[in-house]
């Protein structure tokens, strides 16, 4: 009980001191900390003021045959070159973004020791994606895990087969929520809101604005709670 009630104290006085506004997720590419990188290669370039990725891997995330993951997008097919373009945008997403720290979670994973969690995507990005990919194919909805991955690359599944986009994911709702296990939520906030995470965007980034507010909303429920916890932790030691 007393761990516990040092804890709370600790909370309440602030100990959770990380810059959640400006960090790198613990993972397989991502640099320890962001800083600029002048040059990042085309999709990835909005992040060069200030980039949790490399300008490397910025170049690798627009490559077929990346080294990153050794992600095949053309299992079904060739995939679009429209589609393709949100795949490379949520690559540089992922990789490049310093403002995903509301979201960030430990995993047990071998390839990395943190991952993004219901990240609320805009309405626009979620529909645009899926318009894009609504004529390509693909055999799963959660491109996480369940491939083959005998050939060093990943091929769909024994016993799966190639459906229309459509088929296996029904809405732009279905496709962001399932496709990476979770990674993002579909919302209903459009991108002048604030309220949301734009995967792609031009001059000075939208997104750590859109962290603030999370971060902020969090700690103000947090700091509500911590009184009636601190008050029940003392209250069992002194029974």
């Amino acid at each position: 009980m007393w761990s516990v009630l040092a804890l709370l104290l600790a909370l309440s006085g602030g100990a959770m001191s990380l810059d959640k506004l400006n960090m790198c997720m613990d993972a397989k590419h991502h640099k320890t900390e962001p800083g600029p990188e002048g040059q990042l290669y085309q999709q990835c370039s909005p992040w060069r003021d200030n980039a949790c990725c490399t300008a490397n891997t910025s170049a690798e995330a627009h490559d077929d045959a990346s080294y990153l993951y050794n992600f095949n997008w053309n299992h079904c097919g060739s995939m679009s070159k429209e589609c393709k373009k949100h795949f490379i945008q949520d690559t540089c997403f992922y990789e490049c973004s310093p403002h995903l720290g509301p979201w960030i979670q430990p995993v047990d994973q071998s390839w990395r020791k943190e991952r993004i969690l219901d990240v609320p995507l805009c309405k626009e990005d979620c529909e645009t994606w899926w318009e894009d990919c609504k004529n390509d194919f693909t055999c799963k909805t959660n491109w996480h895990k369940g491939w083959d991955w005998s050939s060093g690359i990943n091929k769909c599944p024994e016993g799966s087969k190639c459906s229309k986009w459509t088929d296996v994911f029904p809405t732009p709702k279905s496709m962001c929520e399932e496709i990476w296990s979770n990674s993002y939520i579909y919302t209903t906030y459009t991108k002048t809101s604030g309220k949301c995470m734009q995967l792609w965007f031009t001059g000075t980034n939208p997104n750590k604005k859109v962290a603030e507010y999370y971060l902020n909303n969090g700690q103000q429920q947090q700091s509500s709670a911590l009184p009636t916890l601190l008050f029940l932790a003392v209250t069992s030691l002194s029974l």
